[in-house]
């Protein structure tokens, strides 16, 4: 998609400070974070939400868990959130699925968040 930042982002048309990446996806630091580590773990594959997955798209959505799980074992986060906003009243901002990798709460802390 011409103006999706995140493709513009995955194709390195974009800057991001970038954590890791696959041949599929890409772990980058979110410009607004809600949280002391706010990570996005996002499909270089164009899909606009959740709603929009399909049955061929069930190993890239394994995987993008896989690098959500290895980006908070990357940062040293013990525990973390993940985190999928599906539509404008679900709080997705970007038409663009990803995840984000929340964490970095201080032990006996409050963490809840919204993303």
């Amino acid at each position: 998609m011409d103006n999706c930042v995140f493709c513009k982002i995955t194709s390195k048309q974009s800057p991001a400070e970038i954590l890791m990446e696959s041949d599929d996806v890409v772990v980058f630091k979110d410009i607004y974070p809600s949280a002391p580590v706010h990570y996005l773990v996002v499909s270089k594959k164009h899909i606009p939400s959740i709603k929009e997955v399909l049955h061929e798209d069930e190993v890239l959505m394994g995987h993008l868990i896989h690098m959500a799980r290895d980006a908070a074992e990357k940062l040293g986060l013990n525990g973390y959130k993940l985190v999928f906003n599906v539509g404008k009243e679900g709080g997705q901002i970007v038409d663009h699925i990803h995840l984000h990798l929340l964490g970095g709460w201080a032990k006996n802390k409050a963490n809840t968040v919204n993303v």
